[in-house]
């Protein structure tokens, strides 16, 4: 199992959602980390991150480092990528 790790911005991110989804992303984020490979999207740029997680309408980019999911942005899919 990795362990979940958030950076400041992502902290951010997550206290402009409302309560009801950050359950949700955090439970999902729980399951993801079990076998991140199995939900994880490669991206093709590298300006954010490696990786996606789809949660919903929100989407949570990532890198992985050794044991660790280290994310970088969580925020609503229209938003994401600005």
């Amino acid at each position: 199992m990795y362990k979940i790790l958030l950076t400041k911005s992502a902290i951010k991110d997550l206290r402009k959602i409302n309560q009801s989804d950050v359950i949700l992303i955090g439970k999902k984020l729980e399951e993801y980390s079990k076998d991140p490979f199995s939900f994880a999207i490669k991206l093709s740029g590298k300006a954010l991150s490696t990786y996606r997680f789809r949660i919903g309408h929100y989407r949570a980019i990532f890198d992985l480092d050794g044991q660790n999911i280290v994310i970088h942005r969580i925020a609503h899919r229209k938003d994401i990528y600005k």
